[in-house]
């Protein structure tokens, strides 16, 4: 979670005729509002001019610095959508949901940093859901819950950051169902980030999971190894680093948990390398992430070495073991053999059991027809190292 706490106060500002000065306090902030006539409808505010409010955004945050990959393909490309029609399209509200460090906070933001980009004119803000409690206590303590209600009426983008937190202020759920009521009326964007989806939110009223639910939903999920490298291929071009091919690998292969993991395991190692005076290489990596990778040294399987030739080439497992004459499958099992072969202490009966009962003479061809292919077939023979490359990062 991000708060722009360093951002400085900026004034909201209504040429509304008539009506006196009123604050609206946000903790370390104010948001002042200058209105010269009573508001008679809290619903119509006549006569709004302008509007003038920090969206409280990171301008790190962007989606040319969020990734895309298979983890993030639909959030990314609805937040994309929802930043150049904001209230205009079906996914009103957006709700980005997924485990910690995976990457909500960015992505939102990001979806804040396009609007303001794209559409100049519209008011966009973003705040954690602790921040819009602790605000709706303050007001509720000065008797002024009207205009703390009033003023999130007025935003045409509002960003609210782990929803989840919401189970613990049923009053603060009343104020936010009056606001989501009178945003989403008024054609205004909502964009909520969780933890969980919505259905299992637990604390929450009905009434504001319906709502939720009223628009799309969509998870992020832990990277896979093709993404993390181009994550931190991205963080270091973007800080100027530089770091051996085999260490990323090493990074992207052994931290599975989240992207903020992933940079902070990067970020210790460079901080390590700078203070000792001492290269990067895979050494040094395996000696600094002992924090971050569970365990320096595993002993690869069978089922493991299988998983990775099926997600590597899309193949099936259960196609893996069944008796086919399709060229890519027969070619996929044939490269499995090879490296069950050549990385496990299995015996060829036992790999042969491993691929649906075969005996100990097809793990023997299959192992010689792999060989034989990468002599004449260039494309064949880098799928086969880039695979060995994965097998022997996973047994470090």
């Amino acid at each position: 979670m991000v708060d722009s706490g360093n951002s400085k106060n900026k004034p909201l500002t209504m040429d509304v005729p008539g009506h006196g000065f009123k604050s609206f306090s946000n903790n370390e902030m104010d948001f002042p509002l200058v209105i010269n006539n009573p508001v008679k409808n809290p619903f119509v505010i006549p006569g709004l001019k302008k509007m003038q409010i920090d969206p409280q955004l990171n301008s790190a945050y962007t989606f040319d610095s969020f990734i895309e990959g298979d983890c993030n393909r639909v959030a990314r490309r609805a937040g994309k959508t929802v930043a150049e029609k904001p209230g205009a399209t079906s996914f009103n509200p957006l709700v980005i949901y997924g485990g910690v460090g995976l990457g909500k906070t960015h992505l939102a933001q990001a979806i804040g940093n396009e609007v303001k980009r794209i559409h100049h004119n519209k008011v966009v803000l973003y705040v954690s859901s602790e921040k819009f409690i602790n605000q709706f206590i303050d007001h509720g303590r000065n008797n002024a819950i009207n205009d703390f209600i009033h003023f999130y009426q007025l935003i045409d983008v509002l960003i609210i950051d782990d929803v989840q937190f919401f189970n613990r202020a049923e009053k603060s759920q009343d104020a936010f169902f009056s606001i989501f009521n009178h945003l989403h009326q008024s054609g205004k964007q909502l964009i909520l980030t969780s933890d969980k989806p919505p259905k299992d939110l637990e604390g929450v009223q009905e009434r504001l999971l319906s709502r939720f639910r009223w628009g799309l939903s969509a998870d992020l999920q832990a990277p896979d190894y093709d993404t993390k490298i181009e994550i931190l291929e991205k963080k270091m071009k973007n800080d100027g680093l530089e770091m051996p091919k085999e260490v990323v690998k090493y990074i992207a292969y052994n931290i599975n948990s989240n992207i903020r993991e992933l940079e902070g395991a990067m970020i210790s190692l460079l901080a390590q390398s700078s203070l000792n005076k001492r290269e990067i290489d895979l050494e040094l990596a395996k000696k600094v992430l002992r924090n971050f990778v569970k365990s320096s040294s595993k002993e690869i399987t069978i089922d493991a070495i299988q998983k990775m030739v099926c997600e590597y080439f899309d193949v099936p497992y259960d196609k893996l073991l069944q008796k086919t004459r399709k060229r890519e499958i027969v070619q996929a099992r044939q490269i499995t053999m090879f490296l069950a072969k050549a990385f496990t202490k299995n015996s060829l009966k036992t790999i042969g059991e491993h691929f649906g009962g075969r005996d100990h003479t097809t793990v023997i061809h299959s192992c010689q027809t792999v060989k034989d292919i990468m002599d004449t077939d260039s494309l064949f023979k880098e799928s086969v190292l880039e695979l060995q490359q994965k097998v022997q990062l996973a047994a470090m």
